[in-house]
């Protein structure tokens, strides 16, 4: 690691323990252990969301070749602060994904103090998640880590997580649902939730769990999923709870120890 990202690597994981857990191992989709939250959408509606993700490019084609060299130039990043915080990123569950907005908000936001806030996203994770597993049932790509066995991943993940589908990416799928989500309860600070929610995406890449048209057709689906949410009598009649949590949140004023790390990490530029 360059030794000025140090102290901003040690703050990231150190400084956030307390609102950010290490990711689950052997997960690397977005998902729980727990009984499937409620969907906002139907069955059919989730069906028709992942059958319009394009597929992943053609074995041997440009397209192809080219994600694979993205993808190999990522790993310059292994070990760095970006590196940290894509680890942290793979964390998605509602209760501690909340923390990955406290920075853009300018506040902590807590799962015992925001109930109605976290229920609402455990319904956009089963929506995103759920739409992106059917988006990949229909084609079989191997991930990054799975074409070179011995590429490090910035998580713990099982053989069987390295050789699940990579195309589109869930997780970049719920964290674009997710930034959309905040950007909806939050739209004065919008652009930036959004921002969050890509660098989520972005993480994946980062993590070497899938090649940058996985993430782009994740990100896509997500964005695609939370429209349709959006529409749902069910997801304007929570909004007001959740907001009224989040007002809470804003009016307590307290803040992560760790922002200036998040920062720190945001600025190493893609190579």
């Amino acid at each position: 690691m360059r030794p000025a990202g140090v102290l901003a690597a040690t703050a990231l994981v150190l400084g956030l323990s307390a609102c950010a857990p290490s990711v689950r191992p052997t997960a690397p989709m977005a998902g729980t252990t727990q009984a499937p939250a409620p969907a906002y959408l139907p069955a059919d509606r989730r069906q028709a969301l992942a059958a319009a993700v394009p597929p992943p490019p053609a074995e041997g084609s440009d397209a192809a070749r080219a994600d694979i060299t993205a993808s190999d130039r990522l790993r310059t990043l292994e070990n760095t602060d970006r590196w940290l915080l894509a680890t942290r990123h793979a964390e998605l569950r509602p209760a501690l994904a909340l923390s990955h907005f406290d920075c853009a908000l300018g506040f902590r936001l807590t799962a015992a103090d925001s109930p109605r806030l976290v229920a609402l996203l455990e319904r956009v994770l089963h929506d995103a998640n759920e739409s992106a597993e059917l988006a990949k049932a229909r084609t079989h790509r191997p991930r990054p880590v799975a074409v070179d066995p011995d590429r490090p991943a910035c998580q713990v993940a099982s053989p069987a997580a390295r050789a699940s589908p990579s195309h589109p990416s869930g997780s970049a799928a719920v964290g674009a649902a997710y930034g959309a989500a905040f950007a909806a309860l939050v739209p004065e600070q919008a652009e930036v939730l959004n921002e969050v929610g890509h660098q989520i995406a972005v993480s994946r890449m980062v993590c070497a769990m899938h090649y940058p048209s996985d993430v782009a057709a994740g990100e896509q689906l997500g964005l695609a999923v939370f429209d349709a949410i959006a529409a749902t009598p069910a997801f304007a009649a929570d909004v007001p709870a959740a907001r009224q949590e989040i007002a809470a949140a804003r009016a307590r004023g307290l803040t992560s120890p760790a922002c200036a790390a998040e920062r720190s990490a945001l600025a190493i530029r893609l190579p």
